[in-house]
């Protein structure tokens, strides 16, 4: 009885939404740590992901890692999957092609489109879309300007560009933030000026449109209060106000003023959330995950526009396991060093909801 009440309820919420012009429109950021195939690439570091490699990674376990991110994806998207899927650590087209045709993802006719950078290991971003949601207009990528190792190589920043159902046009950006390999303080000019990349792409779209709708996702490798985020990209807290900097603020945002394009992120300020971040470095967890949006997908006067405390770390159970060296949990992983776990990421997906008024 109560299934059929839940159900009944469930019809009667899409009759309103479609009765009333509304539509939802899911998006997803997600880490999925090393999405690599089983072949050689003579030009990156992908020997450990081989079946001869340090970590054995056979066609069996790729298989089962790309059923298990279909797991994931099916579950984030409970009665329907995301609308838009922003990946990092996806090796190549082919890794995305198995996973969108040889797992139960090939029913919900996703699209993709990826960078080609020149990261050592060979990893980079996809964005995944829904021809019925997103109406794909084109996609280009760009390499980060270094200014201190010029000649550095990491990941390009993906920007796709497309139309969703009301016919407003959305900017995407997909992007994976230098490591701290080396050290947090000794690798943070890299992120510095992956931040003053994507911050100085964002201000060219708002040049040529006054109210663009940007949305911004991905693995920053810092959190949101550090300098890279909040005093480079200009990303504030929501629905804090964007303010000119004040004395109440860090000392690293002092001189800095709000640029025009007001840019929010989602998961900044002070959130009570349960895990306390989307991953965990030696039983520390941390907020590396970020989706960020410009104003106006913020605006109630918008056509798009976010749904209120949708923003959220998507941890249901079988996400996570027993952490036995620092206790508590953390995120179930593929391997933990090298030992295979069989699980799905070290990072936690993040989730988003916008409103689409016909």
């Amino acid at each position: 009885m109560a299934r059929i009440l839940t159900m009944t309820f469930f019809i009667l919420a899409l009759f309103s939404l479609s009765s009333s012009g509304q539509a939802d429109f899911r998006v997803m950021s997600y880490n999925v740590e090393n999405l690599f195939d089983t072949e050689d690439d003579p030009l990156t570091a992908d020997n450990d992901f081989l079946p001869s490699g340090n970590r054995h990674w056979t066609p069996g376990r790729f298989y089962h890692k790309l059923q298990q991110l279909a797991k994931v994806i099916t579950a984030a998207g409970e009665w329907s999957t995301p609308a838009l899927i922003g990946l990092c650590e996806v090796e190549n087209d082919s890794v995305l092609v198995r996973l969108l045709n040889s797992t139960p993802l090939r029913r919900q006719h996703y699209r993709h489109c990826m960078t080609h950078g020149q990261d050592r290991r060979g990893i980079n971003v996809a964005l995944l879309y829904q021809r019925d949601k997103f109406r794909y207009r084109g996609h280009t990528e760009h390499p980060v300007r270094f200014t201190r190792r010029r000649h550095k190589q990491t990941r390009n920043i993906l920007h796709v560009w497309g139309e969703v159902i009301t016919g407003d046009r959305l900017d995407v950006f997909v992007c994976h933030f230098p490591s701290r390999y080396g050290g947090e303080k000794e690798s943070e000019p890299d992120r510095l000026d992956a931040a003053r990349t994507l911050r100085i792409l964002c201000d060219s779209i708002h040049s040529l449109r006054p109210a663009p709708h940007i949305l911004i996702m991905g693995d920053f490798n810092d959190t949101p209060d550090d300098t890279s985020v909040r005093a480079i990209l200009h990303a504030h807290p929501f629905p804090a106000p964007c303010l000119p900097a004040s004395g109440s603020m860090p000392v690293e945002l002092r001189t800095e003023t709000c640029p025009p394009l007001h840019l929010y992120n989602l998961f900044a300020g002070n959130r009570q959330v349960v895990p306390p971040g989307s991953h965990k470095y030696q039983g520390e967890w941390s907020q590396l995950d970020q989706i960020i949006l410009s104003s106006s997908l913020t605006d109630t006067a918008s056509r798009m526009q976010l749904v209120p405390e949708s923003a959220r770390i998507f941890a249901p159970p079988f996400l996570l396991t027993k952490d036995k060296t620092w206790r508590g949990e953390r995120p179930f992983r593929s391997y933990y060093g090298f030992k295979y776990e069989g699980g799905y990421s070290d990072h936690l997906p993040l989730l988003v909801d916008f409103l689409l008024l016909k």
